[in-house]
């Protein structure tokens, strides 16, 4: 068999090419997940509580924080897999169009912003949570404060992620003339 024939014949039919680069859907034709981020333990008042104690005595090799956390881990333990049961389940999803919270252990949408509705995300983190570390974003238009997601870890990379997809959507929007 010639060699042009075989290599024609195992290649996809140009309609089945939905995406010019693998991975990549532009906001006009889909929505695409980019990343998704599941809060610790922090986003609660517990978990604060806990990580406020684990930081007691400062960073020396017999802290009372050290203890704190040993005996703590119980409480811990409980709290993650509250989060992790069909009630109690959260994750926090960047698309191509927008930042999701869904709950439930089939994601369900709970409440979401789209990028039009933000043009700045600061990083709070709160007492206890900088020993996990997470933080709160706060997603603002001007001054308003328009959404917020609890106890994200690593917050600045997700920040970062969520700024530059944003970014990506307004320049594609632009270009296409919306």
């Amino acid at each position: 068999m010639p060699a042009e024939t075989a290599s024609s014949s195992s290649r996809l039919p140009p309609e089945a090419m939905k995406q010019a680069i693998a991975g990549v859907t532009p906001s006009q034709t889909a929505e695409a997940t980019i990343m998704t981020v599941w809060p610790s333990i922090s986003a609660l008042g517990i978990g604060r509580w806990i990580g406020r104690m684990c930081m007691l005595g400062g960073s020396s090799p017999f802290a009372l924080g050290k203890l704190m956390a040993l005996l703590l881990i119980p409480v811990a333990i409980n709290v993650f897999f509250h989060m992790l049961s069909p009630w109690g389940a959260r994750r926090y999803r960047l698309t191509n169009r927008r930042v999701i919270v869904e709950k439930g252990l089939k994601p369900v949408e709970d409440r979401s912003v789209e990028f039009d509705r933000f043009d700045s995300i600061e990083v709070d983190v709160l007492p206890g949570q900088e020993w996990y570390p997470a933080g709160e974003l706060i997603f603002k238009k001007g001054q308003v404060e328009t959404f917020r997601l609890s106890g994200v870890p690593r917050p600045e990379t997700f920040r970062q992620t969520c700024l530059k997809a944003r970014q990506s959507y307004d320049a594609v929007k632009k270009l296409s003339g919306a």
